[in-house]
C-alpha cells in the first residue's frame, strides 16, 4: 500500500513549479545560512584574535612591572647602608645611624617612583623594622608576621608575589597593593629578616580599565591560588553576587573557551604570566557579531526576491514542458482503451518528440511483445524448474570425495564401497532426465542414498528411519522435493547438537491425500520462527540449492494452493515437516 502523497492528484506542470520552488529555497535558506555562519565565525575569530592580543600586552606589562620590581627589591638587598645595618656587633649609635640611611635610601626609592607604595625590612628577631617612613606609626610585630607575604617567604630562596591585598603595617592605614617579599638569611656576623616591597595597586587596576571588550566584556586576574589580583566586579565576586568560572579557568594555561549557556554564555581568553598570573579576558559572543540581525534580514530578503524569482520562471518553463506531455498523455488514453492504431505527431527532435516516436513504435509492436513475453515467461519457469532439480551443491560431492579418500587411505573398503555406491545411486537419480513426477519408492531410494552417504560422512551425528506405507510406493510424487527438507533436518538440527539425534521419514495416506514427515530432534526453533519460515524470500543456504521456499513454490505450482510444506517445531525439541501432495497412482496419470 503506498503512503500518502499529498502531489499524487497534481498535474506535472505543478510538480515542476513546486520541485523548482523547493531547490531554490532550500539553495537560499542554506546559502544564507553559510553567508551567516562564516561572517559571523570570521568575525568572532578576529575579535578573540583582537582580545587574545590585547591580553597579550597586558600580560608583557604587568610581567614587565612586576619585574622591575623585583629588581627593585633585590638592589635594595644588596645595599650597603643595609647590609652594615644588619650587622650584629655594631655599636647602638652606628646601629641608629644605618638605620636612618636605610630609611632614607628606601624613601628615595619610593619618592621617585609612583608605582611603589613604601618598602620596608622586618628582622627575624621580631624587634626592629626599618621603613621608607623614618617615623612611621607601625601596627604590631605579631600582627605582621600573620601575614601571607612574611610567612610564605620564611624558608624560601625565591620572591613571594602575592595577591591583592589590604596592607596592615601603619596604624589606621588600609591600602590595596600587591606585594613583593624576600627573605634575607642570617649570617654568622649579620641578622636575618625579610623585605618587602608593596606596589600599589591603582596601576593594575588602570592597566586593566583601558581594555574595551564591548559594552559587558571586562578584564581579571587570578593568581595561582584562585585569588583575584584584579577584577572590575571584585566586591561583588567576594559577596557571592557574581561568580567566575575560577576552578576551568585555573587548568587552562593559555587559550579560550565557551561556557554558560543563552545569555550567560562567556568566551574565556586565558594568558599566564611566568610567575603563575592568569590575565583572563571575558566576552559575549552576542556582541562580537554587532551586526548579526542585519545579516539575517538582508539573507532572509534576499532569499525572498530569489524565491519569488524563481516561482516565476518555474512556472513558465513547467508549461512550455508539459504542453506536448500533455498531447502525448491524451494518445495513451487512447491506447489504454485498447486502440493500438493511434499515432502521435512529432513536433520536434528533443526528448519530448523521441519519448513520442518510441511510443509509436512501442504500440506497433506491443501486441507481438505481448504474446512473447507471455510465452517467454512460461517457458523460463519451466526452465528454471528443470534447473532447479538438477542442481547439486558441488562442496558436498567435495566433501563426499574427501571422505572416501580419507576411508580408502584408513583401509576402509567396504565403506568405500558403500559410499562410493550411494553416491553413485545418488547422482543417477539427481541428473537422469526423465519425467518430473516420479513415483515415491524412487524418491525414497534417492532420500536412502543420500541419508546413507551423509551419515557416514557425520559419524555417530545421527540416525535414520524410513517408515512410509507400501501401498503409497507407486504414488506419484514431484521429483527431488524431500533432500532439501532433510538437509535442513542434518545442517540445521543435527549439526549443532551436542548429542547423536535421529531422523525420521513417515509416510501415509490421508483420505484423497498424502501426508510424508520428516522428524528430526534437532536442536529446533521457537514456534513463532517456524510459523515464518516459508515467508522467507531466498532458499536454504544448504542442501541442494533448491531450498524449502522452493519445494512449497513447486509443490503448490503443480497442485494448488492446497498443497505443500507445514512447519511445526519447539526449541532443544526438534522440527516435524509435513509435506502434502494429492493422491495420484501412476495409472492415474494422465
Amino acid at each position: 500500500m503506498n503512503g500518502w502523497n499529498p502531489l499524487r492528484h497534481h498535474s506535472i506542470h505543478t510538480h515542476i513549479a513546486i520541485a523548482f520552488s523547493c531547490l531554490i529555497l532550500c539553495t537560499t535558506a542554506l546559502l544564507s545560512y553559510s553567508t551567516y555562519k562564516l561572517s559571523s565565525d570570521a568575525v568572532t575569530h578576529n575579535s578573540l584574535e583582537y582580545t587574545s592580543q590585547l591580553i597579550e600586552q597586558v600580560k608583557v606589562n604587568i610581567q614587565t612591572y612586576i619585574s622591575n620590581m623585583e629588581s627593585i627589591a633585590a638592589l635594595a638587598m644588596r645595599s650597603n647602608d643595609l647590609q652594615r645595618y644588619l650587622k650584629q656587633n655594631e655599636p647602638a649609635f652606628v646601629k641608629l645611624l644605618m638605620k636612618k640611611q636605610v630609611s632614607q635610601y628606601f624613601n628615595s626609592i619610593v619618592t621617585s617612583r609612583d608605582d611603589i607604595s613604601s618598602i620596608l625590612f622586618i628582622s627575624d628577631r621580631g624587634d626592629e623594622i626599618v621603613s621608607n617612613r623614618e617615623h612611621a606609626d607601625f601596627n604590631s610585630i605579631a600582627q605582621i608576621k600573620e601575614q601571607d607575604w612574611y610567612k610564605k617567604v620564611i624558608g624560601t630562596d625565591q620572591a613571594y608575589i602575592s595577591s591583592s591585598h589590604v596592607q596592615r603595617i601603619f596604624r589606621d592605614e588600609y591600602r590595596w597593593v600587591v606585594s613583593i617579599s624576600r627573605e634575607l638569611p642570617a649570617t654568622d656576623d649579620t641578622i636575618g629578616g625579610v623585605l618587602l616591597v608593596d606596589l600599589n595597586y591603582k596601576l593594575i587596576n588602570n592597566l586593566c580599565k583601558q581594555i574595551e571588550l564591548g559594552k559587558r566584556g571586562y578584564v581579571f586576574i587570578v593568581d595561582p591560588t584562585g585569588d583575584l589580583v584584579y577584577h572590575p566586579q571584585q566586591q561583588l565576586v567576594y559577596s557571592q553576587l557574581k561568580s567566575e568560572q575560577l576552578d576551568k579557568v585555573l587548568q587552562t594555561w593559555n587559550g579560550s573557551m565557551t561556557l554558560g549557556e543563552g545569555s550567560d554564555k562567556k568566551i574565556y581568553t586565558v594568558d599566564t604570566t611566568s610567575f603563575g598570573w592568569k590575565i583572563v579576558s571575558v566576552t559575549y559572543p552576542d556582541e562580537l557579531v554587532g551586526n548579526k540581525r542585519q545579516i539575517q534580514y538582508t539573507s532572509a530578503l534576499w532569499g525572498i526576491l530569489c524565491l519569488i524569482a524563481a516561482l516565476a520562471i518555474s512556472i513558465v518553463l513547467s508549461y512550455a514542458l508539459t504542453k506536448p506531455l500533455k498531447k502525448l498523455e491524451m494518445n495513451m488514453k487512447l491506447a489504454e482503451r485498447g486502440d493500438f492504431d493511434i499515432r502521435v505527431e512529432i513536433d520536434n527532435t528533443n526528448e519530448i518528440g523521441k519519448l513520442a516516436r518510441t511510443f509509436n513504435i512501442m504500440i506497433s509492436k506491443i501486441k507481438e511483445l505481448m504474446n512473447q513475453v507471455v510465452e517467454e515467461q512460461e517457458m523460463k519457469r519451466v526452465s528454471e524448474l528443470k534447473a532447479l532439480q538438477a542442481q547439486i551443491q558441488p562442496h558436498f560431492l567435495y566433501n563426499t570425495l574427501d571422505s572416501i579418500i580419507w576411508m580408502a587411505e584408513m583401509g576402509k573398503m567396504e565403506e568405500v564401497v558403500d559410499m562410493t555406491s550411494a553416491l553413485s545411486k545418488l547422482l543417477r537419480s539427481t541428473i537422469s532426465k526423465g519425467d518430473e513426477l516420479i513415483p515415491i519408492s524412487v524418491e525414497l531410494e534417492h532420500i536412502h542414498n543420500y541419508l546413507t552417504i551423509q551419515k557416514m560422512r557425520y559419524r555417530k551425528k545421527f540416525t535414520y528411519s524410513i517408515d512410509v506405507d507400501e501401498d503409497i510406493g507407486n504414488c506419484q510424487i514431484l521429483k527431488l522435493v524431500l533432500q532439501p527438507i532433510v538437509e535442513n533436518a542434518i545442517y540445521h538440527g543435527m549439526k549443532h547438537k551436542p548429542e547423536a539425534g535421529h531422523i525420521r521419514i513417515t509416510g501415509k495416506r490421508v483420505d484423497d491425500d498424502i501426508e510424508l514427515q520428516v522428524i528430526d530432534d534437532g536442536i529446533g526453533m521457537d514456534s513463532e520462527q517456524a510459523g515464518t519460515l516459508l515467508e522467507r524470500k531466498v532458499a536454504s543456504k544448504s542442501g541442494n540449492g533448491v531450498g524449502v521456499v522452493n519445494v512449497d513454490h513447486r509443490i503448490k505450482l503443480n497442485f494448488g494452493g492446497a498443497y505443500g510444506l507445514r512447519f511445526e517445531s519447539e526449541l532443544e525439541e526438534g522440527m516435524i515437516v509435513t509435506l502434502r501432495i494429492p493422491l495420484l497412482r501412476l495409472e492415474d496419470e494422465a
